[in-house]
Order: C-alpha cells, then sequence, then structure tokens
C-alpha cells in the first residue's frame, strides 16, 4: 500500500490525473527561485518558450540573456557569471546542453566548481515525434560522471519545480533533468522533497521497484496490479541520481532481496547502474533494469514509445517476476 506520510496525489490512480510537463514545473521554479534571490539569472540557447524559461524572462528581463545558438557559449559564459557571484541556469534541450557542451561544462563549470544550474529540457523518448536526434538517452551518464556534479531527475511538474528551488540554494554545479510530454501528477506541495535523500512511496516485502522521472508513475501502477498477483513491491522515488542515498537504497535491498530499477535513459551509466555500484559494494542482490537497452530513439508517439522500448507497466511487472524468481533462498 501507498505510505500515507508520503503525502502522494490522492487522484493517482483516477483516469482523470492531471496531467503536467515537467518543463512547467521547471520554468515555475526559475521564476520563483528569482523572486527568492536576484543573484539568479538564466541564460537560454533560442529555446525560451520550449523550456518555459520564458516565463523567467517575462518577470525579470534584466536578469535574463539570450546566448543564442551556441551551446558551447552557454556554458561558458554561465560560468563567468557563477565567478562573480550570480547564480545561473542555462536552458537547453538535453540532447545540445550538455550533449553538445560537455566539456565546457566539465572545464569551466565543474573543475572551477560554480554554481552554474543545468536544466536539460526533453529529455527521454518522450519527446516523441523529434525523434532520436533530439531524444537525449545519455545526458544523465554524461552529468554523473562529472566530479561536483549534482543530477535531480524529478518525477512530475510539482518535484521539478521544488528541484529548480531547491536547486538555486544548492552548493556547486547542479544538472536538472526535464521532459516536453505531459505526464501525471503524482506528488503534491505537501510531498517531502530533499537533494539526496530517495522517498519510499510504496512498502513492500517482496521486491523493490527503484525509478526516477515520469516512469515512476508506471512503476506505481505495476505495483498497484502485481498485489492483486499475490507479490508485494515496494517503490522508490529515487529523484537524486548523484548524490543518491545509498543508505535508503541498501536497506531496501536488505527487506526485498531483489531490486528492479525503471528510468527513461539507457541503461549503461544512468540511474540504475548507479544503484548497481551501490549494491554491489554493500549488498549484493539480484537485479533487473528497465530503460533504453543500447540503441538510439525513433519518431513517434510518446507513450508508444515508452510501451514500444519495453518500460510500460507490463514490462516493469515481467521484470519483477523475473527478479523475483532469481532471489536467494
Amino acid at each position: 500500500m501507498l505510505n500515507s506520510e508520503s503525502k502522494l496525489n490522492p487522484k493517482l490512480f483516477e483516469k482523470d490525473v492531471e496531467q503536467v510537463a515537467t518543463r512547467d514545473g521547471y520554468g515555475r521554479g526559475l521564476v520563483e527561485a528569482g523572486e527568492k534571490d536576484e543573484r539568479v539569472v538564466v541564460l537560454c540557447a533560442d529555446l525560451t518558450e520550449s523550456t518555459r524559461a520564458l516565463w523567467f524572462k517575462e518577470k525579470f528581463p534584466e536578469r535574463f540573456i539570450e546566448i543564442g545558438v551556441a551551446e558551447q557559449n552557454l556554458a561558458a559564459v554561465a560560468s563567468g557569471l557563477a565567478n562573480y557571484g550570480k547564480i545561473p541556469f542555462i536552458s537547453s534541450y538535453a540532447a545540445f546542453s550538455p550533449g553538445r557542451n560537455n566539456e565546457q561544462i566539465r572545464t569551466t563549470i565543474c573543475i572551477n566548481n560554480v554554481p552554474v544550474k543545468i536544466g536539460g529540457a526533453h529529455a527521454g523518448i518522450s519527446v516523441g515525434p523529434d525523434g532520436a536526434t533530439h531524444q537525449a538517452l545519455e545526458d544523465v551518464g554524461l552529468m554523473r560522471m562529472q566530479p561536483r556534479m549534482t543530477v535531480l531527475v524529478p518525477c512530475d511538474a510539482v518535484e521539478a519545480q521544488k528541484a529548480t528551488l531547491a536547486a538555486a540554494s544548492y552548493p556547486g554545479p547542479v544538472y536538472i533533468r526535464f521532459g516536453r510530454e505531459k505526464s501525471p501528477v503524482m506528488t503534491t506541495k505537501d510531498t517531502p522533497f530533499q537533494i539526496g535523500k530517495a522517498e519510499t512511496y510504496r512498502s513492500g516485502k517482496d521486491v523493490t521497484i527503484i525509478a526516477s522521472g515520469m516512469l515512476l508513475y508506471n512503476a506505481l501502477l505495476a505495483a498497484k496490479e502485481l498485489e492483486s498477483e499475490g507479490i508485494d513491491a515496494g517503490v522508490i522515488n529515487n529523484h537524486t541520481v548523484k548524490p543518491m542515498d545509498k543508505d535508503s537504497i541498501i536497506q531496501s535491498a536488505k527487506e526485498t532481496g531483489a531490486v528492479v530499477t525503471v528510468e527513461e535513459h539507457q541503461i549503461a551509466g544512468g540511474m540504475g547502474s548507479a544503484v548497481a555500484e551501490i549494491l554491489s559494494a554493500n549488498f549484493s542482490v539480484p537485479m533487473e533494469f528497465i530503460g533504453v537497452h543500447d540503441r538510439f530513439g525513433e519518431s513517434g508517439g510518446s507513450w508508444e514509445l515508452v510501451e514500444k522500448f519495453g518500460m510500460g507497466v507490463q514490462s516493469i511487472k515481467e521484470a519483477v517476476k523475473k527478479v523475483v524468481s532469481r532471489k536467494k533462498v
């Protein structure tokens, strides 16, 4: 059953559950951060409407800089601003930032350890018809490998707003990943959120499903359906990929003895890989990985692609049953 202390959306499993794009949460978070701290500035690479940086531009035009289609400059200029006391947020599609400017992020931001916050929009295959060139599936891996970088993958628009606001006051560089497509709103303003703290939304004794991003919804649906099939699955919202909440991950593995990770990203180098690294060194259990398996995306409907790439509810259920069958006796 869902944990009451999580304070999730009471309409979570209803057909009319509210759906809002996580990019909208990012845009609202930028405005809120700007209201709270005049040091916050926003830079964009000619994608102000798509990334929702437009909302900050409209509220604080004197603190907004349009860089144009020059993502390398986007990172370097932001680094300079941060060195002089500003808190810059840089906004672009994740395929281009960090996809195109990874070297500038590494050299000018991470090595200098300056508080630039990177908003990676339109991430994952749920961008849909935009196709493989715009479907960033490697961005979490790129960013979590950078020393000093914090990596956040909020599950819905409400959490994306919280993550953006929290990033503004968090030390050092931060990467926030969000999407284009509308997705179910699972959390509320009262749902706990803290950078570096995973949240257990559902307790279980047979298996733990650890998810990040909008696919957390599929994980919760799968756990609900599995209950009627005699499998008690716990679900963790692992929104902070780095620094990951090691204690919660290890404890969940000890309690259930099996783990399935769920993410809209390449299996190699993503959130699931980070979980496996923790468990292999501390408490090894059988694992299964839901995500993209060593391929690029393609054009199609957003949720159609989620199903085709094996990240739907049924695929999660099958992975759970497989990993449970592998549990140590």
